[in-house]
Formats: structure tokens, C-alpha cells, sequence
């Protein structure tokens, strides 16, 4: 007989979902502070999109290997919490070197280390809401998962401005250092973020493999077939003529260095598809197999919603990298990050920041309420026209004082992307495969991350005399086009109220 998964009480789904309050203080931290710990060690506004090139390329490539190994994980802590757990360990250790990087170099590789650790701790918690939670209360795990993202990052965003200004603590060191009240955020960073993650590993449990698989059988879909090799063959050969042509378009018109990346993921994806095709004639299955024939064979619900994530990631890459640049520049007329103005510029813009995931954490308890009234595609087509608005208005307002109402729109808009999405799709996978799933939705907010690193600097420059406030109003048009993206997905049933 089919077993259903029981319903959770409110503080079992608080309990699971409180270690994202940690996670997200250290994404937080990182968001808010790399640009200036890079402008800071010496790098120009050109290369600061290069130098972010750590983050996307580090979950685009552990994220869906975790993901496969936590599905295939059991052990005393469980499934996913092992993950949790030494995640966080590491997580914390990066946090403590990364404000003491004494070089641009060390500080661009520790922002490797950084995010990888980070994304090993994070990328369970997706599908730790699919495996403990039945179809009823997926959608409010997800919410409660964004409520704890907005509290953390309100409180990490917030911290150098915090501590500038209410302890006395300086904002500005001589050149080449970072300043105490960047550093002490850190090491804050650190300390809340594995006593949270710890929080969930204790007060949390996980079904068993065997409750596991009942559940599965009462909701999967059927498992996707394994692709051709020559299927693989061809498009490896695609990619990777197209690839090769981009990376010696770049080399001989000396365009852009920031443009080898594009073409270089390009031909290593062709790559990566010749092997999987050789490894499947001579071997049949291994992880880096499955991988990839699991991203060929999505449910066609994730096939769609990867195009909205696409675009809204792409505009929030853009958000990240350049409004303290941004800000700094044009509402505060300095560029120098030696300078008390540019100083004092960046600490607000980690307030705003801190704001606009405080509206998120608003917002993430209003928006069931929207949802059940319209739907999850209307309701998420809204929030992301909210968020268009409020990058715009960065053009629009001048007084910086006034900038947190611009914040309102991005806020609703990140509650949104965090929630809506998984809403949407949670259905659509199978539960054997929902950590390798999970890691993988990963590649379409990896890929728009890729692409802004890549191209953002050459756009501005181009098109715009490298001022980094159109980096904003880009982001603007890519959120309208996801908005109006969202409009077309098409779900078997409507989805939960939340």
C-alpha cells in the first residue's frame, strides 16, 4: 500500500529551514563586501566581473555533483545533513580568511573556496524541503525558506554599516587593507552561519531510504529515459565548433579578455558531451553520465522555468556587481576606495542591501496570500515586474537617501525568485532524483552569472563609457522579459495555495 508523507508541525518546518538563515548571512557577507575587498586590493571596474567569475563556475560545478552524492547518501546524520554539516565547517573557515586576503589574487581565490563551501551547504536544503515535506507543504517550506534568507541577509548586509556607525568601528583602512569593520563582519558571518546550519542538523530528522522510496512511488513521475551517445556526439561537435570559433573571434580582434569565458564554457560543454558520448559506449553509467542524462531528459516543467530563472538571475548578477560601484560613483561622486566617500557610499549600499532582504522577508509572507487569490505564474510575473521597477529607478533617484524605496520592487522580486520557482517545479521531480535535480535547476542561475561576467564590463564599456549604473537598468530588461516568460508556463494541475 502507497505511503503518504504526514504533515510537519510549523516548528518541525522552522527547525529544518533555520540553518538558511546562516547560509544566507554568509552569501550575504559575500554579495555585499567581494567588489569592495576587490576595488580595494587594486582592481578596476573592468575586472571586478572577471574576478566574480568564482562564484558561478563553482556551483555550476558542485552543486549537481553534491546533489547526486546526497541522493546516495545514508549515514548517522542522514542524507542531506552530512552536507549541512561539513559544508558549514568550511563555510566558516572562509569566512575568517577571506577580509585578511593580503593580495587581489588570494582575495579572487579564496572567493573560490568561499562560494564552493557555501554552495556544498546550501544546495541540499532545496531538496530537503522535497524529501521531508509532502506536496501540501512544499510550497510553505520554500516560503519559510525565504523568510529565513531575508532575516539573514538583512542582519550580514547591514553589519559594516552597523558597526561603522553605531560602534565606531573604522570603515576605511590605508591602501591595500581592508578595513575592521569589513573584517569584523566576517568573522560574525562565520559564527552565526555554522550555529544555524548546526541548529538544523540537531533539531532536524530524515526519512529512511526505505520510507524514501514508499513516498516516491505515491509521487513521481516516470524516471526519464537515457539518451543516445550520438546524440551527444553531435551536440558536442556543435558546441564545441561554436566554442572554439568564439574564443578566436576574442583572440583575433583582441576583444575583451572577459569574453574567453563564454567561449570557453561553450567548448567545454561540447567537451564534456564527446566523453559522456565515449563514456556510454564503452561503459554504460557513471555519475558524470547521469548528470548529463538527466539534464537532456528534465520534466519539461523544469525545461520551462529554467528560461525565467535565466533572465531573473541574470539581472541580479548585475545588481551584485555593480551598485556599489554604481552608487559610489553617482550619487556619492567618488571612485576612490580610499576615500570617506566611497567608503561611505558602500556601507550604504550594504544597507540597502540589508533592506531589500528585509522587504524580501515582507514579502515572503504576503506573497501566499497573492498566490492563492491569482497563481503561482501571475503572482511570480508581478513580483518580477516590481523588481524591474525598483533597478530603473536607480537612474531616476538621486538623493541616495532615498535609494531604499527603489529597494521595496528588489526586495519582493528576490522573495519571489527564491520561493515561486520551486513551488512551481517541486512536482515535477522524482524524489530519488531530487538533490541531483536541485543542483542542477543550479545551472540556469549559473549560466546568466557566467554570462553578465562575461559581457557585463564589455556592454558598459561599449555601449555606455563604463558607467556602471546602466549595469542596473540592464538588469531591469532582463527581469521584464522573465516576467513576461513566466506568463507562458503551462502545469498539469494548478499548483498548492502556500
Amino acid at each position: 500500500m502507497q505511503q503518504q508523507k504526514p504533515n510537519l508541525s510549523f516548528w518541525q518546518i522552522w527547525n529544518m529551514c533555520f540553518g538558511f538563515l546562516g547560509i544566507q548571512f554568509g552569501f550575504a557577507l559575500q554579495n555585499g563586501n567581494v567588489s569592495r575587498i576587490f576595488q580595494t586590493l587594486g582592481a578596476s571596474i573592468d575586472e571586478i566581473p572577471i574576478l566574480w567569475i568564482a562564484g558561478p563556475l563553482t556551483g555550476l560545478l558542485v552543486q549537481p555533483v553534491v546533489g547526486y552524492f546526497s541522493d546516495r547518501t545514508w549515514n548517522k546524520l542522514g542524507r542531506r545533513r552530512p552536507y549541512f554539516f561539513y559544508g558549514a565547517v568550511l563555510t566558516t573557515l572562509a569566512l575568517f580568511f577571506m577580509p585578511n586576503s593580503p593580495t587581489l589574487w588570494m582575495a579572487a581565490g579564496m572567493l573560490w573556496i568561499l562560494d564552493a563551501s557555501i554552495n556544498i551547504t546550501m544546495e541540499p536544503f532545496r531538496a530537503f524541503v522535497g524529501d521531508n515535506l509532502n506536496q501540501q507543504q512544499r510550497p510553505l517550506g520554500f516560503s519559510m525558506q525565504s523568510f529565513f534568507i531575508g532575516i539573514g541577509a538583512v542582519v550580514a548586509s547591514a553589519l559594516p554599516y552597523m558597526l561603522s556607525n553605531w560602534f565606531d568601528v573604522a570603515n576605511t583602512a590605508p591602501a591595500g587593507e581592508i578595513p575592521d569593520s569589513v573584517k569584523y563582519s566576517f568573522y560574525a558571518g562565520g559564527v552565526v552561519l555554522f550555529a544555524a546550519v548546526l541548529w538544523t542538523v540537531m533539531r532536524s530528522t530524515e526519512y529512511s531510504p526505505a520510507q524514501l522510496q514508499a513516498f516516491g512511488e505515491a509521487e513521481d513521475e516516470v524516471a526519464p529515459a537515457s539518451e543516445n551517445p550520438a546524440r551527444y556526439w553531435r551536440s558536442g561537435a556543435v558546441f564545441s565548433l561554436i566554442g572554439a570559433a568564439a574564443v578566436a573571434f576574442v583572440w583575433l580582434y583582441s576583444l575583451d579578455k572577459q569574453l574567453y569565458v563564454l567561449g570557453g564554457c561553450l567548448l567545454a560543454f561540447g567537451l564534456l558531451q564527446w566523453l559522456v558520448s565515449a563514456q556510454k559506449n564503452k561503459q554504460g553509467k557513471g555519475m558524470l553520465v547521469q548528470i548529463v542524462d538527466d539534464l537532456f531528459t528534465m520534466p519539461n516543467t523544469m525545461r520551462h522555468l529554467a528560461v525565467v530563472q535565466f533572465f531573473s538571475w541574470f539581472a541580479l548578477f548585475s545588481m551584485w556587481i555593480y551598485t556599489t560601484a554604481a552608487v559610489t560613483s553617482v550619487h556619492y561622486g567618488s571612485s576612490d576606495p580610499t576615500s570617506a566617500a566611497y567608503n561611505d557610499g558602500a556601507d550604504w549600499v550594504g544597507l540597502l542591501f540589508a533592506i531589500y532582504n528585509g522587504f524580501a522577508a515582507i514579502a515572503a509572507i504576503v506573497i501566499p496570500w497573492v498566490v492563492k487569490r491569482t497563481s503561482l505564474q501571475i503572482s511570480h510575473s508581478i513580483n518580477l515586474l516590481c523588481g524591474a521597477l525598483g533597478l530603473v529607478s536607480f537612474l531616476w533617484i538621486k538623493d541616495p537617501a532615498l535609494l531604499w524605496l527603489s529597494m521595496i520592487g528588489v526586495g519582493v522580486a528576490w522573495a519571489s525568485i527564491l520561493s515561486l520557482p520551486y513551488a512551481l517545479l517541486a512536482d515535477a521531480l522524482p524524489s530519488q532524483k531530487m538533490g541531483v535535480y536541485m543542483g542542477m535547476f543550479n545551472f540556469f542561475i549559473v549560466l546568466p552569472q557566467l554570462l553578465a561576467a562575461s559581457v557585463l564590463g564589455t556592454l558598459l564599456n561599449v555601449f555606455f563609457d563604463g558607467q556602471a549604473i546602466y549595469a542596473l537598468a540592464l538588469g531591469a530588461a532582463s527581469l521584464v522579459i522573465a516576467a513576461l516568460y513566466v506568463l507562458s508556463i503551462k502545469v498539469k494541475r494548478q499548483q498548492h495555495s502556500m
